[in-house]
C-alpha cells in the first residue's frame, strides 16, 4: 500500500493520522453537548462497575498479585484493591479486570470495547497528575473519537483477519486521550500514536480465554506509556495510518479515508456507544433478545420447544462455542445464550453462567442449531422456536442501535452499577460513587471518586 495523503486545509496535504489528531486535540469540554458528555460519564460510571464486579475473577487476581510482586511507587488506585501501583500497573491492572466479565460497553464501528481501552490508562494518569475531571471527559471522547476513525478505516477487514479491535485499536485511542490530557502538540500526539501502534497485538482466537481481558489492559497500558514517552519527546512514525507498511497495511486490505473522515450520526462516534445489559458477548444479545421475546409473546414454555434455530452474520464466529465448559465460555456461546433466554435465566446476572453445565441447560443446548451466514452484521439475529406441535416462530431484531433517550440510557447504566457493584461494595457505597460521579464535573479532581472505589 502506498501512503496517502488527506487535504487538511492551508497548510497543504497532511496524512491522515495528523488530520484526525488535529480533530482529536481540538475537542473541548466546554463546547461538547450535553448528550456527550452525558454518556462519556455513563461510560466512566459502567466501566468503574464492570471492574469493581469483577474483583474476584481469577484473571484479576492473576494479573493483580503480578504487579504487587513489581512493586513500584504508589501513584494511582488499583480499583477494589488495599495498596496503589505505578500509573502503568494501574492501566494494565484495571483495564484487565474491567473487561474480565465480558459486561462492558460497545462500538460496532470499531468493532470493540472502548471504555476498557481508554479509561484505566487515562483515569489513572489523571489522579497521578491530578487533573480536572472536566478534562478527562474531554480527553476521553477525543480518544474515544480517534479509535472510532480508525475502525471506520481498516474495517472490517482488520476484523475479519483476526485482529481483536479492542486491543488493535483501543491502544490507539488510549494514547490520544492521554496525549490530550498531557496537553500535548499535534507533532507528539502523532509520535504517540506511531508509539501505540507499533504496540498494538490481540487475537480474536483469544476469546473466552482470559488473554481477551488482558487485550484491554495491555492496550490501555501501551496507549498511556506512548503519550509519556512522547511527552519526553520520543519520536515515531507520524505517518502510521497512511505510509507504506504502516497500521493500515498490515492489520488489513482496507483503507477507506473517507469513512474515517465522515461525521458520524449526531455528530460524535461516542453517542453510538452500546451499553451492555446482558453479561455476555454483544453478539449474542439479539439472539437473546429475540428468543425471550418469542418466549413471551406466545407463552411458549422450555418443554414445548423442538428446537431453536439461530442464523446470524458469518462475523458472529467469535461467538459460535458449541459446547461450552464453563462460565467463560458461555458469554461467547450462541447455542448457550439461547438456552439461557428460552429458560428463564437471567442474562443480566452475573452468578447465571455457571449454570451452563445443569442439565436442564445441557438438555436445552441440545436443542439449539445455529447457522452463520455472509451479508448479516454482528448484532443482527434471525431466530425461528419450533415447537413440538410443528408450529414455528420467527423473530429478527438488531441490538446495534443505542438508546435515543440518553437521559433514560442514564438511569438503566447507573441501576446496572447498582445491581452488579453493589453486591461487593455495598449499596450505600455505591450510591455515593454514583453521586460523585454525576456531580464529576463540578470537581476539582478525580480523587474523590476514585477513592471510593479503592479497597
Amino acid at each position: 500500500m502506498e501512503s496517502h495523503a488527506v487535504e487538511g486545509g492551508g497548510d497543504g496535504a497532511r496524512g491522515l493520522t495528523r488530520v484526525l489528531v488535529d480533530r482529536a486535540l481540538a475537542i473541548r469540554h466546554e463546547t461538547l453537548p450535553a448528550d456527550v458528555r452525558r454518556v462519556a460519564r455513563d461510560c466512566l460510571v459502567d466501566w468503574l462497575g464492570c471492574a469493581l464486579a469483577a474483583l474476584d475473577e481469577p484473571v484479576s487476581h492473576m494479573v493483580a498479585r503480578l504487579a504487587r510482586e513489581e512493586g513500584g511507587h504508589a501513584q494511582a488506585t488499583l480499583l477494589g484493591r488495599a495498596w496503589r501501583g505505578t500509573v502503568s500497573q494501574a492501566a494494565l491492572v484495571n483495564g484487565a479486570t474491567s473487561h474480565a466479565l465480558d459486561y462492558d460497553d460497545v462500538n460496532l464501528t470499531v468493532p470493540g470495547h472502548l471504555s476498557v481501552a481508554i479509561l484505566p490508562g487515562l483515569v489513572a494518569l489523571a489522579e497521578h497528575r491530578a487533573r480536572p475531571p472536566r478534562d478527562v471527559l474531554a480527553a476521553f471522547v477525543a480518544g474515544y473519537e480517534y479509535a472510532c476513525a480508525v475502525g471506520a478505516l481498516v474495517e472490517p477487514a482488520h476484523y475479519a483477519n483476526g485482529f481483536h479491535a479492542t486491543a488493535t485499536i483501543g491502544g490507539l485511542g488510549a494514547a490520544v486521550a492521554c496525549s490530550h490530557l498531557l496537553g500535548l502538540d499535534a507533532e507528539r500526539t502523532c509520535h504517540a500514536v506511531g508509539v501505540a501502534a507499533t504496540q498494538a497485538a490481540g487475537l480474536k482466537a483469544m476469546f473466552g480465554s482470559m488473554a481477551k481481558p488482558l487485550h484491554a489492559g495491555l492496550a490501555a497500558q501501551a496507549g498511556l506509556r506512548a503519550a509519556l514517552l512522547a511527552a519526553q519527546g520520543f519520536v515515531s512514525r507520524p505517518d502510521i495510518l497512511e505510509c507504506s507498511q504502516g497500521y493500515a497495511a498490515v492489520h488489513g486490505a482496507d483503507f477507506d479515508a473517507a469513512r474515517a473522515l465522515a461525521t458520524p450520526a449526531g455528530g460524535f462516534h461516542i453517542l453510538n456507544n452500546l451499553f451492555k445489559f446482558h453479561a455476555a458477548c454483544y453478539s449474542t444479545h439479539s439472539t437473546i433478545e429475540a428468543v425471550a421475546a418469542l418466549r413471551a409473546a406466545h407463552g411458549i414454555a422450555p418443554e414445548a420447544v423442538s428446537r431453536i434455530d439461530v442464523v446470524a452474520g458469518e462475523g458472529c464466529s467469535i461467538c459460535n462455542i458449541q459446547t461450552p465448559r464453563d462460565a467463560l465460555q458461555a458469554k461467547f456461546s450462541l447455542r448457550a445464550t439461547a438456552a439461557f433466554a428460552m429458560l428463564g435465566i437471567d442474562t443480566g446476572s452475573l452468578g447465571s453462567w455457571a449454570r451452563v453445565t445443569e442439565p436442564a441447560v445441557a438438555d436445552m443446548l441440545a436443542r439449539v442449531r445455529v447457522s452463520l451466514v455472509p451479508g448479516m452484521g454482528l448484532s443482527d439475529s434471525r431466530v425461528t422456536l419450533v415447537a413440538r406441535s410443528g408450529q414455528a416462530f420467527n423473530m429478527d431484531f438488531d441490538c446495534g442501535e443505542p438508546m435515543a433517550d440518553k437521559a433514560a440510557q442514564s438511569s438503566r447504566v447507573a441501576g446496572k452499577f447498582r445491581a452488579v457493584a453493589g453486591e461487593s461494595l455495598g449499596q450505600e457505597r455505591a450510591a455515593r460513587i454514583l453521586g460523585a460521579a454525576a456531580s464529576l464535573e463540578d470537581q476539582d479532581d478525580i480523587h474523590g471518586l476514585i477513592g471510593l472505589c479503592g479497597a
